[in-house]
């Protein structure tokens, strides 16, 4: 693809980065096919090649963001299908990621969206103020049919029951079981330790009964990849992670960084090209990339160890996008269900985004 960028916009390291992803586009299209939104709409703005090409627009402009291309990145789910799909290696996720921050930054959108977004953004990476908003929801429920639209639909998803807080998601350490092989820090994440804590206590369970340290570092949270995806700086919860994990990894050591969450995952694997501007955290980000595996990663790594009484079960499989075509992690969660005496059936056309169904 040409580009027309002036001296000028290349002097900015997003623009470059950005420069360089378009120009690896050869317009084939062979991403509408596996594009949930193009799939469903047939449009071609809301296939990955049309937004490409509304973001070359855009930021060859220079302007403001206008309503038609919010609307068809807005639409976009970062599923990442096309990057797999993709024969000329086009870094769609950098490139979207980029656009979304410009139209953040530009975009004046209608006030109740505005509100929204401030809304999750304010919320939802913080576990402290969910949970609040979680029992507001509760105690709202009752007059949902008082309430406008917006707010009918987000108690509707709000759960009729909520987990009590866990105490293994507070800074510590779970030694071992047996011979210690690994020690590994666990993060502890945002939204999913309020809506399901059982997922990051199952998780240290599994790790420490394989051998495995896990660490929940003092200062670790939220990857950011909440607000990161509205377009909005991330910065400060990417900077605290870093910051967590590098201080532990220097104290007492650290074999890996375990995610349980997929798009998590995506998201630290991230780190080093997000920070890589950053001149006094970039090697750091880098490092914590490098850390970063997900937990059937580890699992694959060490070898799981199957219950002698372990039920005989059939399960479905369905991989989640940012697992498979974000983290390129394909195998190791299907290998581990059959060690573990599984029967896996994987569910057609699963490389599809679930949004698709």
């Amino acid at each position: 693809m040409r580009t027309e960028f002036s001296l000028a916009q290349l002097a900015d390291p997003a623009i470059q980065a950005s420069e360089q992803i378009l120009r690896a586009c050869v317009h084939c299209g062979f991403c509408t096919a596996t594009c949930p939104t193009y799939v469903l709409l047939g449009d071609e703005r809301d296939s990955p090649r049309g937004r490409i090409y509304l973001i070359k627009e855009m930021l060859e402009a220079g302007g403001a963001a206008t309503a038609t291309e919010a609307t068809h990145l807005d639409r976009c789910l970062s599923c990442l299908s096309c990057m797999t799909t993709c024969p000329s290696g086009v870094n769609y996720m950098h490139l979207v990621d980029h656009a979304r921050n410009l139209v953040a930054k530009t975009y004046t959108r209608p006030f109740r969206d505005r509100v929204e977004r401030w809304f999750l953004d304010a919320v939802l990476p913080h576990a402290g103020r969910f949970r609040l908003a979680l029992i507001g929801a509760l105690l709202a429920r009752p007059f949902r049919a008082l309430l406008p639209r917006g707010l009918r639909t987000m108690i509707d998803l709000a759960p009729r029951r909520l987990p009590a807080p866990s105490r293994s998601d507070r800074p510590q350490v779970f030694p071992a079981k047996g011979t210690r092989r690994m020690r590994v820090a666990l993060m502890p994440g945002c939204v999913q330790k309020v809506l399901d804590p059982a997922i990051n206590e199952a998780t240290i369970r599994l790790l420490t009964r394989h051998g495995c340290d896990v660490v929940v570092a003092k200062g670790s949270g939220c990857c950011g990849a909440l607000t990161h995806h509205l377009g909005k700086d991330a910065t400060a919860a990417i900077k605290a992670n870093v910051a967590a994990w590098i201080g532990e990894r220097k104290a007492r050591g650290l074999d890996a960084i375990v995610i349980n969450a997929s798009g998590c995952g995506t998201m630290v694997k991230d780190y080093g090209f997000l920070l890589r501007n950053d001149p006094e955290m970039a090697e750091a980000a880098k490092t914590v990339s490098a850390l970063c595996r997900d937990v059937s990663e580890i699992m694959a790594e060490i070898g799981i160890r199957r219950a002698p009484d372990a039920p005989k079960l059939s399960v479905a499989y369905h991989a989640a996008c940012s697992l498979q075509h974000g983290q390129r992690v394909l195998d190791p969660p299907k290998d581990l269900l059959r060690a573990a005496g599984f029967e896996v059936r994987e569910i057609p056309e699963s490389h599809l985004c679930c949004g698709s169904a």
